[in-house]
């Protein structure tokens, strides 16, 4: 439909829809007034659907067009397992959602895309609305577990988030029974008073089965499987070694000692080091794999690439972005092959400055493929046997650690913050069942694979700042001034202060915050609290800044294997080096790559959910075989209906308030306490204490503690 058309009908329906003398219509009775002709009633509805983006109009309950009030707003349902959820209001990114009490979501699913009225404001309180119209269903299908009954069937969803059992008629079962995890196609979304409706389109297996419990996960959050045909053709043709056609007119770097440092199941390396120094300067090369010379624009790699937008690592496989032939073959740095990189070689100084860098194609010949476990035996555990084992490289491993010294203090000094949570390190058996969960520390190693691809981003982000050319970066906005007020008034509690300016607050003054509770006791509540006081980093095509960094320019350059942003940045990148980027390349790259920086982040949000969900998931059927015990942990959270406790292995559990029989204890929100109404008993966050594990539960993915004591002083 023609732009100038649209607009002219837009205004004509506002001015039926807002004239006092027309009562509020249904479609078909607006479609008859107008006259329009049935073959251009599709139109009009795109018509009626944009008024309604715009919150211009509304729809009732009722099912009638009408004007709104400047109270109505657009944006995406979230559900809870409780019945109420909340909306995030479409061009409201930053904003706190809306609250929308049970009574009043009007049916409305996870994911769907609703219009909903805004209630007047109340002091001190977040906003509250009501669903009106449910716009867009967003969910087509789900996972969960099948229950069958003598003439028909159900589904409990696994998102805890879809709160509503789905209906399967008897015909529509395709022979499940009870305990399959199912796929279901929903066919009917029900109502306030009805359930979904749906049917079985594929059984997955046994919710006991090896595998069945990642496999759901897999399914219920899209995450794509198989390639198809036209990207594994496409593969097929690319060589398994870099030809000479292909190094031609590079720089070549395969004479320089150059090293990978990974972990040691890491297959896909995309990041190999070179390092010397001369006089007081310190020459840095970071070569990453040149993925774009065979990840080609718009080909059907490149668009599934960005359609997966990430790798996603789930504790037992992972999800490529690219096919294993290019990320484990000839896009990886494989020791003793010529390899095809893009170079940024930075000249730092003794204060970490970069005095002078270059950004190159070149090819480079990797000469050791290290692991962390083996670096930190040389530069940390000074091991006899690891250092000669590698006794040509122990000098630059020392140099490494020498200037990642340098460069982590003037991040310091810059007000950098550093949160050093331990992530979990889950074993499985061969079936995929836990065998153990302890915390994944950093070393000095992994530090210096850090601090090196941190300054190399940042260089290649100040280069093309300043080039005014298009670009994505890698965004960290400033956490909201409420936020940090709240989080300010918590710390007071335990004695702690920090400066807040005007309308916002310096990296360096939640950094100072984490020195000062290293080691206390308070050390992992305060973390996470700052943390969730923090918004999430995501990628835009405006450089905006890192706070958490405290830097101005920050993208994403060296994992390109893994991340489409680093792929498309090296596309730009090398036309430029070649002088292609002309004012009909800059102007492609300015349309389309908004729309890259939008995938990419949503990809990551995805990613991210799934590997939490898998973790969650291990961590339960790990915990499932310590019924009865009891273990040490510490208050991890404090809320109105229950209290978390952390275990040192990571695994983190729920003691609700209604298995705490001993009295009736009331939260205090402002302070994160429970106290004892008669015994004035007192619980707060990062208090340590003992727990037994009460029971756990695989479809929910939670795991139900009860309190024994206190640490040191069990109580009956």
């Amino acid at each position: 439909m023609e732009k100038e058309i649209l607009n002219n009908k837009k205004e004509l329906l506002l001015q039926v829809i807002t004239d006092r003398s027309y009562r509020p219509m249904k479609f078909r009775e607006l479609s008859s007034l107008l006259q329009v002709p049935k073959d251009e009633r599709d139109d009009l509805k795109i018509v009626m659907d944009s008024l309604i983006s715009d919150g211009k109009i509304m729809l009732d309950g009722n099912g009638r067009y009408k004007e709104t009030n400047g109270n109505i707003k657009t944006g995406i349902f979230s559900g809870t397992t409780r019945g109420f959820g909340f909306v995030k209001i479409e061009g409201e990114e930053n904003e706190e959602d809306i609250f929308i009490p049970e009574s009043e979501t009007k049916g409305a699913l996870n994911k769907d895309r609703v219009q909903i009225a805004i209630f007047e404001e109340q002091s001190g309180r977040r906003r509250e609305g009501a669903v009106i119209s449910i716009l867009e269903r967003n969910v087509t299908e789900l996972v969960g577990t099948f229950q069958k009954s003598k003439n028909f069937g159900f589904v409990i969803a696994d998102n805890t988030k879809f709160n509503s059992d789905v209906f399967i008629p008897k015909e529509h079962t395709k022979g499940a029974v009870n305990g399959h995890k199912v796929l279901v196609q929903l066919t009917d979304y029900g109502s306030e008073t009805k359930n979904p409706e749906g049917k079985i389109i594929k059984i997955i297996g046994h919710i006991n089965d090896p595998g069945v419990d990642v496999v759901s996960v897999i399914l219920e959050n899209g995450l794509p499987t198989e390639f198809p045909d036209e990207v594994m053709k496409q593969v097929e043709r690319i060589g398994e070694e870099v030809s000479s056609a292909d190094i031609g007119g590079r720089v070549d770097l395969r004479n320089l000692q150059t090293v990978t440092i990974d972990g040691e199941d890491a297959k896909d390396l995309d990041d190999a080091i070179t390092l010397s120094k001369k006089g007081d300067i310190y020459q840095l090369g970071v070569h990453i794999a040149d993925v774009s010379n065979y990840v080609t624009e718009d080909s059907p790699l490149d668009k599934e690439a960005l359609k997966r937008g990430t790798s996603v690592y789930l504790v037992d496989r992972v999800i490529p972005m690219l096919p294993h032939k290019l990320s484990n073959g000839i896009c990886s740095l494989n020791a003793g092959s010529d390899r095809l990189a893009l170079s940024c070689m930075m000249e730092i100084d003794e204060k970490g400055n970069v005095v002078g860098h270059r950004i190159a194609e070149t090819v480079i010949n990797v000469d050791r493929r290290m692991t962390y476990t083996s670096v930190k035996k040389i530069i940390e555990d000074h091991d006899e046997a690891e250092i000669e084992e590698y006794k040509e490289l122990v000098p630059m491993f020392e140099l490494m650690l020498e200037l990642a010294d340098i460069l982590r203090e003037k991040r310091r000094k810059r007000g950098s913050i550093d949160f050093d949570f331990p992530e979990s390190k889950i074993i499985l058996d061969s079936d995929g069942r836990p065998t153990d969960i302890k915390p994944y520390e950093r070393n000095k190693a992994t530090k210096i694979i850090e601090d090196f691809m941190l300054i190399a981003n940042e260089t290649v982000a100040e280069d093309f700042f300043w080039q005014e050319l298009p670009f994505v970066y890698r965004t960290h906005e400033n956490p909201d001034l409420e936020k940090i007020q709240k989080l300010s008034v918590f710390i007071n509690n335990f004695g702690y202060t920090m400066r807040i300016g005007q309308d916002e607050i310096h990296p360096k003054e939640l950094q100072k915050l984490l020195i000062k509770i290293d080691g206390k006791p308070e050390e992992a509540l305060i973390s996470r609290l700052t943390l969730r006081s923090m918004k999430q980093a995501k990628y835009t095509t405006t450089c905006d800044g890192h706070f958490g960094l405290s830097t101005k320019y920050y993208s994403h350059f060296t994992s390109p294997i893994r991340r489409y942003p680093d792929l498309q940045i090296h596309r730009i990148i090398k036309e430029n080096l070649r002088g292609g980027l002309k004012e009909k390349r800059i102007n492609h790259y300015e349309s389309i790559l908004n729309e890259v920086a939008r995938q990419s982040s949503l990809a990551e949000r995805r990613a991210d959910e799934s590997e939490r969900e898998v973790e969650k998931l291990k961590k339960v059927e790990y915990m499932s075989q310590f019924i009865g015990q009891t273990f040490e942990g510490v208050i991890s959270g404090v809320t109105s209906w229950g209290m978390y406790v952390e275990l040192p292995n990571t695994v983190e559990g729920m003691i609700r308030l209604a298995d705490m029989h001993d009295d009736y204890y009331i939260y205090d929100e402002e302070h994160y306490l429970l106290t004892g109404e008669h015994t004035k008993k007192i619980y707060k966050l990062g208090e340590a204490v003992v727990i037994r594990v009460e029971d756990t539960d695989k479809l929910m993915r939670t795991i139900n503690f009860s309190i024994v004591g206190r640490a040191n002083r069990i109580e009956e």
